[in-house]
């Protein structure tokens, strides 16, 4: 399934751990968005925990393989893109995100490149932590906190 037009665009930069991709995916269908999937994916596609963590929602998810995140990012237009990261100052919350944006998260392990962040600065937030010895959150609770606020703002529900 394909939405046409979706308010936000999920993307993860090489995934690795099923059940969070599950979850995200899950998460896009709840609210018709669109799931990129960039890069040399930690599991494969058909891998049952992916498909157990999404359970009966895969029909409704709208997603796509992308393999290779330079390629994706010449595709889009400037500032259409968003990248989260920890390792960034600014707050998730100024974010000026437009119908149509991408929201980029990378891998668990290693988050996003650092090179990206850097080539991309203005285009880069984070998600503050009041505790400085919490490295990060769960990428999938990471995903629904910043997709619901960026939907707030963009789609009223």
């Amino acid at each position: 399934m394909q939405i046409e037009n979706p308010a936000l665009r999920i993307v993860l930069v090489e995934p690795e751990i099923p059940p969070n991709t599950g979850n995200i995916a899950r998460l896009c269908a709840a609210t018709r968005l669109h799931l990129v999937l960039v890069g040399k994916l930690g599991f494969s596609l058909d891998e049952r925990h992916l498909k157990r963590a999404g359970l009966d929602y895969w029909p409704f998810v709208s997603w796509t393989h992308e393999p290779d995140l330079e390629s994706w990012l010449a595709a889009q237009a400037p500032h259409s893109f968003h990248l989260l990261s920890t390792r960034v100052p600014t707050p998730y919350t100024h974010m000026p995100v437009t119908w149509g944006d991408a929201l980029v998260f990378g891998k668990e392990t290693a988050g996003l490149p650092a090179d990206l962040l850097r080539r991309y600065s203005a285009q880069c937030y984070t998600i503050p932590m009041a505790e400085p010895g919490v490295r990060s959150l769960n990428l999938s609770s990471s995903v629904a906190l910043v997709t619901y606020d960026a939907l707030r703002r963009v789609r009223p529900f």
